[in-house]
């Protein structure tokens, strides 16, 4: 399972973290994503991260002001929002992919799925 927070509201420019923890074992080929939902959209591919290389995806609109992590001690999976934007309010999810073994932007390759978290942002 996987249980997502941090949200909350912030100002344009201003930042916030999201956490995701998971409470059963995350495998070495498994990559953990954060994706979001804005009201009326579709869901979009955010950031993920490979359990065991550690390589990082972003989507491009948040390539230079978002970061994932991660802490294999703490199975859990960060995401620093900074300079935030409008166009950043969402709901916001973590998921894992367990099958593929390869990067995938298409949620609906994803496995399991937190309960989302919601992030708003002031002007």
């Amino acid at each position: 399972q996987l249980q997502a927070s941090g949200g909350g509201l912030a100002q344009t420019g201003g930042s916030l973290r999201l956490s995701c923890t998971a409470s059963g074992t995350i495998y070495s080929n498994d990559f953990i994503g954060w994706f979001r939902q804005a009201s009326g959209k579709e869901r979009e591919f955010v950031a993920a991260i490979n359990w065991r290389s550690n390589r990082k995806y972003y989507a491009d609109s948040v390539k230079v002001r978002f970061t994932i992590s991660r802490d294999a001690a703490m199975n859990t999976i960060d995401l620093q929002m900074n300079s935030l934007e409008s166009g950043d309010a969402a709901l916001y999810y973590c998921a894992i992919e367990t099958h593929n073994h390869y990067f995938t932007k298409d949620p609906n390759e994803y496995d399991y799925w937190g309960q989302g978290t919601q992030v708003t942002v002031s002007s």
